[in-house]
């Protein structure tokens, strides 16, 4: 899973893909990539319950694309490295320092947002239109059943973006999608603003109140965070500390803690964990899947042979403090192929190949 990290010149993008990677790239004229832990405190507490000799955590990629600048959106570049991400995360300037220069001359969190929005629909209107003109001149020669359903796709894509709604709104049925999967399609991507905030505004929902008619009304996530404060939080070397300072300025969830759980909403997956003496790990599968699919996460072989699923509730493991008095207690579930697994349940395969 990759999410693109966007936004304009001076919004802390650089300090939060650090603080979320604890990658910090020397020079930010091209991309960067980074991988994060996924933060759950579900894994916390099952790695403390089983005291493993392995804990993995599922991660989560992050791409720091160039500056949205005039220049690479001339060029292209950043859109390339948009088209490559699942998702992506725009991390908008909601800060005043006046020792940091905004490229619009004031900070205007409402007008930022709207603009690198514009953008976006910009480059997949193009897109729309110059795939059309190539469907044209093809369908003069030919026509087919296949072209003709495309254009009429298109034709609605190109309605949409024109009344500057992004392609995400834009429902389409399981055909339609097989036909557009391979384009380079921006908007169709869930977004996730980011509003970086100063220390002053931590704990208010000013913002995000006044955005949330916006983000309603285009489907984006939002969330606010001090990319400089939690930063310096995290430099800390104590983490009784870090949990302390974050208590103090009134931070209940940090910002990697937040992101990927919006990341994970966004593109539609759910977390499942395997336990034991031997490991604990955190694994991701779509939501909806059923539990041959996430056993083939774990392994193929798993799905290939799946025969049922254990299945243990984690707040039902949790309040019987073990596995034993939840065994005991008539907790342990035994599913077949068509049990679709939910956010937080602790599987066991049986398989046989």
């Amino acid at each position: 899973m990759k999410v693109a990290i966007i936004g304009l010149p001076q919004t802390g993008k650089k300090t939060l893909f650090r603080l979320l990677t604890g990658h910090a790239p020397a020079d930010h004229t091209g991309t960067a990539v980074g991988t994060a832990d996924i933060l759950d405190p579900r894994f916390d507490a099952l790695a403390g319950l089983y005291r493993p000799k392995k804990q993995v955590r599922a991660k989560i990629d992050f791409v720091l694309v160039p500056k949205l600048e005039q220049e690479t959106i001339v060029r292209g570049d950043v859109f390339r490295d948009i088209v490559d991400a699942d998702a992506v995360c725009h991390v908008v300037r909601a800060f005043e320092d006046a020792s940091v220069y905004h490229v619009s001359g004031s900070v205007n969190p409402e007008r930022d947002v709207a603009s690198v929005n514009s953008e976006l629909l910009l480059h997949d209107l193009l897109f729309v239109e110059k795939r059309l003109e190539r469907l044209a001149a093809q369908m003069q020669k030919m026509k087919d059943e296949r072209q003709q359903r495309e254009r009429d796709v298109l034709l609605k894509m190109k309605d949409q973006l024109e009344a500057e709604r992004p392609l995400r709104l834009l429902p389409l049925s399981p055909e339609e999608d097989l036909l557009l999967r391979s384009y380079p399609f921006i908007t169709r991507k869930e977004m996730i603003l980011v509003m970086n905030v100063g220390d002053a505004d931590l704990g208010r929902d000013t913002l995000p109140r006044r955005l949330a008619s916006v983000c309603a009304s285009e489907k984006m996530a939002l969330m606010q965070v001090s990319a400089k404060v939690e930063a310096e939080i995290a430099a800390l070397e104590s983490p009784d500390e870090r949990v302390e300072f974050l208590n103090g300025l009134g931070i209940a969830e940090p910002a990697l803690g937040q992101l990927t759980r919006l990341c994970l909403a966004a593109l539609g997956l759910l977390s499942f964990f395997t336990v034991g003496e031997d490991e604990v790990r955190q694994w991701l599968v779509r939501r909806g899947a059923l539990a041959p699919e996430a056993a083939g996460v774990i392994h193929s072989d798993l799905q290939r042979g799946f025969i049922r699923a254990e299945v243990m509730k984690y707040d039902e493991l949790m309040a019987h403090a073990g596995e034993a008095a939840l065994k005991a207690a008539g907790k342990v579930y035994l599913k077949g192929k068509d049990y679709p697994v939910q956010d937080g349940d602790i599987l066991n395969i049986r398989f046989k190949v």
